[in-house]
């Protein structure tokens, strides 16, 4: 018994310190480990660095239209002085809703490079399917991003005006709604509504 342990000791010391080719398994595997460690870190970087307000607005698509509308809602200046940036609303903190958000996203470059809304003609007629495209993300995933900061459960409904404390009641508790179902708007310009059920 001892033998063979020997033997297979032995055995697996050489396969690690023998050269594959030129380098030792050891030295592959070493390298192999720092390299991984590399490359997360700097996917990792990248990935802290797209999901900035700076990233965001670093297009003049963003800078001058919808970024120019954030500055003048509730969201950006308020009483408490808690600011909402671009990822906050438009990005899912937890880790895998955040890549699955980014890779969704990506097309989003497309867009870009091939100048869909470069002009605030283009943003405009675009404006509309942009916004259905980006509720209709929140409503499946119950406004997530907007539940990262407004907890049904904490909501003090009696700090709330009466309208909104029913309809806070009644839409999230028993209608089953999601915050976006009645926040259309709340962070910037509304689109053409016209032809849509319950706008007026």
């Amino acid at each position: 018994m001892l033998r063979n342990w020997k033997k297979w000791t032995t055995a697996g010391w050489r396969l690690v310190t023998r050269p594959a080719l030129y380098l030792s398994l050891g030295f592959l595997c070493t390298g192999g480990f720092v390299m991984g460690v590399l490359f997360w870190g700097g996917f990792n970087t990248a990935l802290e660095l797209s999901n900035t307000e700076q990233f965001c607005i670093s297009c003049h698509e963003m800078r001058d239209n919808v970024y120019a509308e954030l500055q003048r809602t509730i969201h950006y200046s308020n009483r408490s002085g808690v600011r909402a940036t671009c990822p906050d609303c438009h990005v899912p903190y937890q880790w895998t809703d955040k890549i699955a958000r980014k890779i969704a996203a990506s097309k989003e470059v497309w867009g870009w490079m091939f100048g869909v809304i470069n002009t605030r003609e283009k943003f405009q007629a675009h404006r509309r399917v942009m916004a259905e495209r980006e509720w209709a993300r929140l409503k499946d995933n119950n406004s997530l991003e907007c539940r990262n900061c407004h907890l049904f459960e904490s909501m003090d409904f009696a700090a709330q005006s009466p309208r909104a404390a029913r309809m806070h009641a009644e839409g999230l508790g028993e209608l089953g709604l999601t915050c976006i179902d009645c926040h259309k708007g709340i962070a910037h310009e509304l689109p053409d509504m016209t032809g849509v059920p319950g706008w007026h």
